[in-house]
């Protein structure tokens, strides 16, 4: 598997040559993960079906026994990963965000999780 790295800013990497690039790590299917998450369902242009199912299955009122097992899923669908080993969310109603921390088994090694979606 080859990923081309973000910047701080979530933009690609470029000039660098291969420092620019993941190739067969546990970090390119963790960046590949975050993105797949990041996704709203219906943004992408040329696969309106593709996307993390925010709006249906996520957000809103009466969603708090589905939506672990919606993000799960999402991971689970990435290239790469082969098992989910340890898994939590945190949901800060206040800010309205959703920390999300996962050790992921990947074809390449294990990596960790952390993300907080808005």
């Amino acid at each position: 598997m080859r990923y081309r790295k973000l910047d701080a800013s979530g933009d690609y990497s470029f000039g660098h040559g291969s420092a620019d690039l993941y190739r067969d790590q546990p970090e390119a299917v963790a960046q590949a993960i975050q993105t797949r998450l990041e996704l709203f369902t219906g943004d992408w242009f040329l696969d309106t079906t593709e996307g993390t199912p925010w709006r249906q299955d996520v957000l809103g009122k009466g969603t708090t026994a589905v939506y672990d097992i919606v993000i799960q899923e999402r991971i689970l669908g990435t290239p790469g990963v082969l098992s989910i080993d340890a898994y939590s969310s945190t949901l800060n109603r206040d800010t309205r965000a959703l920390a999300i921390s996962a050790t992921v088994t990947t074809a390449y090694g294990s990596t960790q999780l952390q993300a907080t979606l808005r």
